[in-house]
């Protein structure tokens, strides 16, 4: 029965996430687990399968969408496809695993000390799925705390991983609260305290706005990915882009990741300087999303500008794992799934910002998008972030709101608006306070034409990234070693 009641506690955690935003219901789903590990009776083994459990649930639950792109468009059947993406989820769920068996080994008697070292396991396993293989961070915990939560106000001080640590740390707190009446009042009064810090927080403003407006177009295109790569549509979709490009004139004009599905050498003459001559006669650039090689045969997933600026360009450094690049021992997969574009080459950890409308860009496409540390790089310099995608693999699915929820705590660590551009959705303008600005309805052709303004300055995330939650988990666990080791 445990094993049970944590697996659908687990599933219920999907309700946190976009598109529902039930903020409220992680703590929940979290205090399950916390309840059932923190009995004195558990044992690691048996908090090693209940963490599997939670996790699988979770997982499972969140990302059931991946099915769409191995069935419907990767060519396997949909028994295989359920149970590929079942096993991946399954293998993702041994860090809360082996988080909840860290846990009931090191357990403390002290309420206190047994909070801090629940959220030290969690946050620090979260870390580890989302920087080792298959560094895969999507549905960490701390994206269910975007606006309206208070919580949200603590994400440009220590990023998404410190919200998910005081989101454990409050989680756990309630269930002492609950269950431990000596605990109680204290608890609940560092819980309030958490929330109210993360309340007002929401008011200090980190980064200032600079310069004039610019005005900008992000275009979707609205292309199914089942036509996206044939042949005998090719032309009508060079065509469209550019039709495109000439409804919504702007400083900036954004087409999505892979608008252009083919190399950029194999492009039709003149047709980028079509774009270039389109774009200087409304005073604007073009950033497009294509394909480059290079003379050693390397693929890059690309995006390029044409018009007032010089031409420049982006290649994505942070591919997909099975999408955009083949893990060590998993060739049998691509023999059964059809995949295009699949062994794709990363671009590079230090590229230069795209410099456009007296804006500096700092790029990043799709799955980027999830690693806020690796985008801070390009702060405090850059001024706008911009995001192109190409969601259409997961058909109508959480996949979109889930991604523009991580656009939304992508502006609240860095400070800056967040522009996306996608192919079928969600195309729009997230504000630095992580509120959205503007969107486009997803599976509809347009574009969101607004004007926005660059942001300079610090936040405390882009100081230290995420190193205050790194160290204080490390001391948090070699603290109730040395405890354990006297045991």
């Amino acid at each position: 029965m445990p094993f049970l009641i944590a697996l659908l506690a687990g599933a219920a955690s999907v309700l946190a996430y976009a598109p529902f935003d039930q903020f409220w219901l992680m703590p929940l789903s979290w205090g399950v687990l916390y309840a059932l590990l923190r009995h004195e009776s558990m044992r690691p083994g048996r908090g090693f399968l209940l963490g599997w459990a939670w996790g699988s649930g979770a997982l499972f639950a969140g990302l059931c969408w991946l099915v769409v792109a191995l069935n419907r468009f990767g060519g396997l059947s949909a028994p295989l496809s359920v149970a590929l993406i079942l096993l991946f989820c399954m293998a993702l769920a041994l860090y809360p695993a082996l988080a909840a068996a860290l846990f009931v080994r090191l357990r403390k008697r002290e309420w206190g000390q047994r909070v801090l070292l629940m959220a030290a396991c969690w946050i620090g396993a979260e870390l580890l799925r989302g920087q080792v293989f298959p560094a895969f961070p999507w549905l960490s915990v701390g994206y269910t705390q975007t606006p309206p939560s208070p919580l949200a106000g603590w994400a440009p001080v220590f990023g998404v991983y410190g919200v998910g640590f005081l989101l454990a740390v409050v989680s756990a707190l309630l269930v002492e609260a609950w269950l431990n009446p000596v605990a109680r009042r204290r608890a609940l009064w560092v819980s309030v305290l958490i929330c109210a810090g993360g309340f007002g927080l929401r008011f200090v403003t980190w980064t200032q706005p600079v310069g004039a407006p610019v005005r900008v177009a992000l275009i979707q295109p609205n292309v199914a990915q089942d036509q996206k790569w044939r042949s005998d549509t090719l032309m009508q979709q060079l065509q469209m882009n550019v039709d495109l490009l000439r409804r919504y004139p702007a400083q900036i004009m954004v087409m999505p990741e892979s608008s252009l599905p083919l190399f950029e050498s194999n492009l039709p003459q003149g047709y980028l300087e079509l774009i270039e001559r389109d774009a200087r006669a409304v005073g604007g650039d073009a950033i497009l999303g294509v394909f480059t090689s290079d003379a050693s045969g390397g693929i890059y997933n690309s995006v390029i500008t044409r018009g007032r600026s010089p031409v420049q360009h982006y290649s994505k450094n942070h591919l997909v794992p099975f999408g955009e690049f083949q893990p060590w021992g998993f060739g049998w997969f691509f023999k059964l799934a059809n995949i295009p574009m699949a062994n794709q080459t990363p671009g590079g950890d230090h590229q230069a910002l795209l410099e456009v409308a007296g804006q500096k860009v700092a790029m990043n496409i799709c799955y980027e998008d999830v690693f806020g540390e690796e985008l801070i790089r390009a702060l405090p310099e850059a001024t706008l972030m911009l995001n192109v995608s190409n969601l259409a693999w997961y058909g109508d699915s959480h996949a979109q709101p889930q991604h523009l929820q991580m656009s939304r705590m992508r502006a609240l660590e860095s400070g800056r608006p967040q522009l996306r551009s996608t192919n079928t959705g969600m195309t729009g303008v997230v504000n630095p306070d992580g509120s959205v600005a503007r969107v486009l309805a997803p599976f509809t052709q347009g574009a969101v034409v607004t004007d926005v303004r660059g942001f300079q300055g610090r936040t405390p995330f882009i100081w230290l990234g995420d190193w205050p939650i790194k160290l204080g988990v490390v001391l948090i666990l070699l603290y109730c070693l040395r405890g354990a080791r006297r045991r």
